[in-house]
């Protein structure tokens, strides 16, 4: 049953502790390299860790969080924290949105008000839709899952709380990254609860005959193989030895930033420049919320789990589902690829935009969204 929403409340000796820890830092002798060459830039990584200590406003960001509409669900013993944003209308068809990493539901907010109240931002009150954001296990105000596997999945646990707990008949899914997979997962297990799934990201099919591959779709694979030999290595680590790069990030704050600030420069269509898509308190709101709740070591665990074969495969979605790609996102498949494992029935290729889409580009997402979904109403 639903519960009274989850507070945040740092006290007062944790945030002495971390600003102590920042000032405290063990910086690492300098390289004789260039910017972000050969990782996060030490200028750059100085200013922020500087902006921590002296600038950035913790506790006006910790009561923006709790002005959130949160709720806590506790769904067959798994605690799962969620936000809700009614529709601006009666009716308004239900959808769960889905983050990756090193993300959070906070990085889904704009996206969510955008969805569930149209109007607000130029839209119809007819396209309105009651936006569920859940915390992923482990992430953020979600706890880490007690045992290693520990059924139910997240996309089934997303099931119960959206058609059981919620009580919607039917519903509707968008992911990115890691909420892509999940919401793959949700589409294929539970066709008849979803009117379609809306995606950033697409399994690759389980099999294939390499002698079909199209000379677009072998670009595409090529592109892939050659991305992740240069930008791969954070998840071979989270997948491999995740445990060994916890002890580290966390109990080091700059560690930690350091980690996450170099995936959103160069997963984001920032063309180099962090603050042209985020602003300073942005980028540390998110690392204080993974270290005040202790979340960098779990948030690695979908990584693992599916390395090692704890987390169900996609095979074939059913659903109707549409693909959004953002130009500067992590992989760009071809219509004919992603149609080996869904059932594609909109493919849009952004004019702008990144991994963290909600966002970079909301706009775009939600109208992507809306457009994708209003023929499924």
């Amino acid at each position: 049953m639903t519960g009274p929403r989850p507070m945040l409340a740092v006290s007062d000796v944790e945030l002495d502790e971390l600003r102590s820890r920042l000032l405290n830092t063990r910086w690492p002798t300098p390289w004789p390299v260039n910017g972000w060459e050969a990782g996060t830039d030490p200028g750059e990584l100085r200013r922020l860790v500087a902006h921590w200590v002296s600038g950035y406003d913790w506790r006006a960001h910790e009561a923006d969080i709790n002005a959130l509409p949160s709720h806590l669900a506790d769904i067959d013993g798994t605690p799962v924290h969620y936000l809700r944003f009614d529709g601006e209308r009666p009716g308004a068809l239900p959808i769960v949105l889905t983050n990756g990493w090193p993300s959070s539901f906070l990085e889904l907010v704009g996206l969510a008000r955008r969805l569930a109240a149209p109007s607000e931002y130029g839209g119809e009150a007819a396209d309105a839709f009651t936006v569920i954001v859940p915390s992923l296990p482990g992430f953020a105000l979600s706890p880490q899952r007690p045992s290693l596997p520990d059924p139910p999945q997240t996309h089934e646990v997303w099931h119960r709380l959206m058609h059981d707990e919620l009580g919607f008949e039917r519903y509707a899914a968008h992911g990115g990254d890691l909420g892509a997979g999940i919401t793959s997962r949700l589409g294929e297990a539970h066709p008849e609860a979803l009117v379609g799934i809306h995606l950033t990201a697409v399994a690759d099919p389980v099999s294939y005959d390499p002698d079909s591959v199209t000379p677009q779709e072998q670009e595409y694979l090529d592109s892939v193989a050659a991305w992740f030999a240069e930008e791969g290595g954070y998840q071979h680590q989270q997948s491999t030895r995740p445990l060994t790069l916890g002890y580290g990030l966390a109990d080091s704050p700059v560690g930690l930033l350091a980690w996450m600030v170099e995936k959103y420069r160069a997963w984001s269509d920032c063309g180099g420049d962090l603050s042209s898509r985020f602003s300073d308190d942005f980028l540390l709101t998110q690392a204080s919320l993974y270290w005040f709740t202790e979340s960098i070591s779990p948030s690695f665990r979908p990584y693992y789990e599916y390395a090692h074969g704890l987390t169900r495969r996609v095979e074939r979605v059913g659903v109707p589902t549409a693909l959004a790609l953002f130009p500067a996102d992590l992989s760009q498949p071809p219509r004919s690829w992603a149609e080996r494992t869904y059932d594609i029935t909109r493919y849009t290729r952004m004019p702008r935009g990144g991994h963290f889409a909600a966002h970079e580009e909301p706009a775009l997402l939600a109208h992507d969204i809306t457009a994708f979904f209003r023929a499924h109403r």
